[in-house]
């Protein structure tokens, strides 16, 4: 049976999953949606001290004691970074990364320098850093009021639905984005899938095949034949706008489905 450890994005908590969660089981999967330190109902467990590495243990720890041998780990948004960290640590445990509408962490850097270097939208990436800038009491990121506008990503999102994101959002411990990600190398050759949120001008299927096609050595590892790529024709928030749709796409991720590229130059 495959087990999904399913890690949401910023400022949210495993009650982000509930739907997809449901789903999952009724297929006959086991789900087990992360809150991690500082987070949705932790979030009293915050301290200028919780970092990166605070939340890659956490996951260390609920991998450790799933007893499924079989671990799909879904990291959104920011949450791929420490899905990548702890998939470093238990790389025999994991049998598929899955990259929901995320970015591909890099050993070295923190979410912010790829923020800084690497978001090509300028208008977003300048609200995002003028936010940490700005974090109460010099460590705690505010979240966003999920208002609709530039990043907010909530097409499709139910009204009851949204309330409940503004209502639970949580100020993300600002280490979680500064500090830098370390990698062994230990998890580079596990199969992938990445699934993209179309809506909104988000990065597509498309988009992944021109950075392939580029040559670029960062990217090849795209056309791994174990590697599969979804699109979901909704906002950042697939979880709460297509929860069914996004559950079954995760099964498929976990069956070795998905559209593949094609390394550059063909090979």
């Amino acid at each position: 049976m495959t087990a999904f450890v399913l890690v949401s994005g910023t400022h949210t908590g495993g009650w982000l999953w509930q739907e997809v969660t449901a789903r999952l089981w009724r297929a006959g999967a086991e789900a087990y949606p992360a809150t991690l330190t500082g987070m949705g109902d932790r979030r009293h467990q915050a301290g200028p001290g919780t970092d990166l590495e605070t939340h890659i243990e956490d996951l260390v720890q609920l991998i450790d004691h799933v007893d499924e041998p079989d671990v799909v780990i879904v990291g959104h948004c920011y949450g791929i970074y420490p899905v990548v960290g702890a998939a470093d640590r238990r790389p025999e445990r994991i049998s598929r990364i899955v990259y929901l509408n995320s970015p591909m962490p890099q050993d070295g850097y923190s979410l912010l320098d790829q923020v800084r270097e690497q978001m090509a939208d300028p208008e977003l990436r300048g609200t995002m850093l003028r936010r940490a800038e700005e974090a109460e009491d010099g460590w705690r990121m505010l979240p966003p009021s999920f208002d609709g506008g530039q990043g907010a990503g909530v097409p499709g999102v139910p009204a009851e639905a949204l309330a409940r994101l503004r209502r639970l959002a949580a100020p993300q411990p600002l280490r979680t984005f500064t500090q830098p990600l370390r990698l062994s190398g230990a998890a580079a050759g596990l199969p992938m899938t990445g699934i993209f949120c179309t809506a909104g001008g988000g990065s597509d299927i498309a988009t992944v095949e021109a950075l392939v096609a580029s040559g670029d050595p960062r990217f090849q590892r795209l056309a791994d034949p174990r590697a599969g790529f979804f699109e979901l024709a909704t906002g950042h928030w697939p979880m709460l706008s297509v929860p069914g749709e996004l559950a079954g796409v995760l099964l498929r991720a976990a069956a070795g489905e998905g559209h593949r590229l094609t390394a550059a130059g063909g090979a």
